[in-house]
């Protein structure tokens, strides 16, 4: 989103995971029969104001760990993976804390690769980026189809599906690249590392669209 990167003040990104009826159904007669059962998704919390919560996308696999479900955006049912809004965190960070995330999912923060990951390959999901400037005008990105891979193949980008929107597809042309951060350089420009260039971590092919 290069055109709009002086102008940002606030950076949400949202996935919402598409959960049939009858997945939701199951949760709800699990629940009335006493059977406790974490939802799978911020799809299957709705309901209840948005805020963190505690989700296991893979039942039998894994461990249960928080997200920040916006439950009021566009009917509700979305993971927001990272927010930036006011400079209080520092986003200009290494390999490491990337994997595993970091800030306070009330404030400004990133969810992690390998929470990323493991949402993404639990249930299809699309990808909303929200992109608000100063004056408060707002641009819409939004992939259908959002799947990241695993550690051992450096989180790849692996599909972003179709775009839709009005803030430019900047991220398709990403497909295919592993996530490079100031540590690790995974893109494929010939002269130094982009998220150094950039000052950020991301899906990386030779510093141009993303």
């Amino acid at each position: 989103m290069a055109k709009f990167k002086k102008l940002v003040a606030l950076l949400t990104v949202l996935f919402n995971a598409k959960c049939s009826l009858a997945e939701i159904s199951v949760n709800l007669t699990n629940s009335n029969s006493g059977i406790f059962q974490l939802p799978q998704s911020c799809a299957e919390a709705r309901g209840v104001p948005s805020g963190v919560q505690l989700i296991h996308p893979q039942p039998g696999f894994g461990e249960p760990f928080g997200v920040y479900c916006d439950q009021d955006y566009e009917g509700g049912g979305w993971t927001v993976i990272q927010n930036r809004y006011d400079g209080s965190v520092y986003f200009y960070r290494g390999w490491k804390q990337y994997e595993d995330g970091f800030g306070s999912m009330e404030g400004e923060f990133w969810l992690g690769l390998k929470k990323i990951h493991e949402l993404t390959y639990s249930k299809k999901y699309e990808l909303l980026v929200l992109l608000d400037d100063w004056e408060g005008n707002r641009a819409v990105a939004k992939y259908s189809r959002f799947l990241v891979a695993g550690p051992e193949e450096k989180y790849t980008l692996k599909s972003v599906g179709s775009y839709t929107g009005t803030a430019g597809n900047s991220l398709s042309g990403q497909v295919g690249m592993k996530f490079s951060t100031l540590d690790a350089k995974n893109d494929v420009y010939k002269t130094g590392n982009c998220a150094v260039q950039f000052e950020g971590a991301w899906w990386y092919s030779a510093c141009h669209g993303a």
